[in-house]
């Protein structure tokens, strides 16, 4: 009699993961054009990576995101066109399997990775890595359809911190920071502060949608006021896209993102001199197509 050994079963993992790698590029290019032109390239390279735990009442969702693009157009540097890396992690527990209400706790972290400069001036940055970073640390409620083509979380406690860790930019001021303290001559007396904390209530809500056949819409908003300082006054994110998928590689994307952020204040260039004016509402369209690869 043989005896066949016992094939070991593998028990699903809990764990599913999504990996997202896309490189955008347009270009547009002149030779003898009457009408006149300039030439130029620009390229935006792109990641989203997802990590997400579900089991029974448990949902733990951790999400990566990077961007970086560049832009050379003829006779002008070589500039940056976007820059961002985002973290968020999603912790969340629920009473029933039923039910599509969480007892969630979140933490969001986003920064740059390069200085960042109003052109033409680049001899006096505006950003830099970790200047500005913002974190976000809180426990509310979160509810998610079946589907998760909506997922909308409530916090009424959430710890924000915004760090500047250029000293430079933490003496200006920048970002809603303390100012440095300087005497008559110019000198400093008190350096400026490198970070600020914050309470407040946020609300956040991503929906997704396909409108029309291999055309999505996409929707990120983020709400946030403090408690402390002019509560009411609204910290501002939102992100609308629209995603068309020609086929499995080939994607377009037509994206609008709306800031408002009472704490960052404008720069804008008088006479070749930087002046800083107040808060003003920021606003970045970006229209790309090309390769995606999903693993």
């Amino acid at each position: 009699m043989v005896v066949l050994p016992e094939v070991e079963k593998k028990l699903p993992s809990c764990w599913g993961k999504k990996n997202i790698l896309g490189f955008d590029i347009s270009e547009i290019a002149f030779v003898n054009w009457s009408a006149g032109g300039t030439s130029s390239i620009s390229g935006l390279l792109k990641g989203d990576f997802n990590r997400t735990y579900e089991k029974k009442l448990v949902k733990w969702v951790n999400e990566l995101s990077v961007r970086y693009g560049m832009n050379k157009q003829d006779g002008i540097e070589i500039r940056k066109t976007d820059d961002a890396f985002r973290f968020n992690s999603t912790f969340g527990h629920r009473q029933d399997t039923e039910s599509t209400w969480f007892h969630s706790a979140k933490l969001n972290f986003n920064t740059q990775l390069t200085n960042g400069y109003k052109y033409p001036n680049k001899d006096n940055p505006i950003s830099r890595l970790f200047a500005p970073a913002y974190m976000f640390l809180g426990v509310g409620a979160e509810n998610s359809t079946k589907s998760k083509s909506r997922v909308i979380y409530l916090s009424p406690f959430t710890y924000k911190a915004t760090f500047v860790w250029d000293q430079e930019l933490a003496n200006k001021g920048a970002f809603g920071v303390e100012k440095a303290i300087y005497d008559k001559d110019g000198n400093i007396i008190t350096k400026g502060k490198r970070s600020k904390n914050e309470l407040g209530f946020l609300i956040t809500n991503q929906y997704k949608k396909e409108i029309y056949k291999n055309v999505v819409f996409v929707n990120n908003l983020s709400l946030y006021s403090d408690y402390v300082n002019n509560f009411g006054n609204v910290d501002v994110d939102c992100d609308l896209a629209l995603n068309l998928v020609v086929n499995q590689y080939v994607k377009a994307n037509i994206g609008t993102r709306i800031l408002y952020d009472d704490d960052i204040k404008n720069k804008t260039e008088v006479a070749g001199v930087q002046v800083t004016e107040g808060p003003k509402t920021q606003i970045k369209q970006v229209l790309g197509v090309g390769l995606t690869y999903a693993f």
